[in-house]
């Protein structure tokens, strides 16, 4: 099976969502670059490097039965003609579950190349409690 030839860094983020809605690993896989120097951060989890880490991870995800229903909002985009960045709002649901949930932001960059583009990082994590950081007297590093 070939894989997918991706126009756009729009049309690599669209599939990257639907096989995460659908949990098929062979489409999440498809949207990958071939680079060994891949990178996920799931939200709350490790750095995963290489192709390898990323698709067990995604098939452990996938493995554990739980559909997400995944809406993503406030997309920040900067372009260039051979590497993209988005950075979302991800409003996540577990399928049968009406809880409003605290959205995930997630950074995925894009790089094209001979085949196309494909994804060589995402990255999510949980935004924080907003009125708790109000509430904090200590002074926040930002790097």
């Amino acid at each position: 099976m070939s894989k997918p030839i991706f126009t756009s860094a729009a049309d690599v983020e669209a599939a990257f969502y639907d096989a995460l809605a659908r949990s098929d690993l062979d489409a999440m896989m498809a949207v990958w670059s071939e680079d060994e120097e891949v990178v996920c951060v799931h939200p709350g989890g490790p750095r995963l490097t290489g192709l390898a880490e990323v698709r067990e991870s995604w098939r452990q995800l996938f493995a554990a039965g739980t559909r997400l229903i995944v809406r993503t909002s406030h997309q920040t985009v900067s372009a260039s003609m051979m590497l993209t960045v988005h950075n979302v709002l991800e409003h996540v649901a577990v399928e049968g579950d009406d809880r409003l949930q605290t959205p995930m932001v997630a950074t995925n960059v894009y790089t094209r190349g001979a085949v196309g583009w494909r994804m060589v990082m995402h990255h999510a994590s949980p935004l924080p409690d907003l009125a708790e950081l109000v509430g904090q007297d200590t002074p926040h590093v930002v790097h």
